[in-house]
């Protein structure tokens, strides 16, 4: 059974004592690389690396590297491949955090413009659209 983070966050407040309450979380404990994550999306979603790159609209050199672990992709290159993989919102607020950036925020303009089309299953060039249209800058 998967815990939602709002819960194991309800649990570590109640917690006594802080081994118990890891021990007792440490499967929900996010501690695979950006890399490995990604590979295991891939495998869960049943997707190819070639069809996420080209709905992520990105070039495949550096879309390879970024699978490979090679390189970390900034915020707005790693927000296309969520979308190219055609992430749900959970999936892509625990990849933001696990490569190190902070969550999308509804109060920001361009993460509201992103958190719309994630929930709303556009594509890059559809977000991309919106973003332009309200004078942001692009996922890339």
């Amino acid at each position: 059974m998967k815990k939602d983070t709002s819960k194991i966050v309800e649990e570590l407040g109640l917690s006594a004592d802080f081994k118990r309450f890891y021990n007792e979380n440490k499967e929900y404990m996010v501690t695979a690389s950006l890399s490995q994550m990604l590979e295991e999306l891939l495998k869960t979603k049943g997707l190819k690396k070639s069809e996420v790159i080209k709905s992520a609209e990105m070039s495949e050199v550096y879309a390879y590297q970024i699978f490979s672990g090679v390189r970390v992709p900034e915020r707005k290159k790693l927000l296309s491949l969520a979308v190219g993989m055609g992430l749900n919102l959970d999936e892509v607020q625990t990849l933001l955090k696990c490569a190190g950036y902070s969550p999308l925020y509804v109060k920001l303009p361009f993460d509201s413009i992103v958190l719309y089309g994630i929930v709303k299953g556009l594509s890059v060039v559809d977000i991309n659209g919106l973003l332009f249209e309200y004078g942001l800058d692009t996922l890339g």
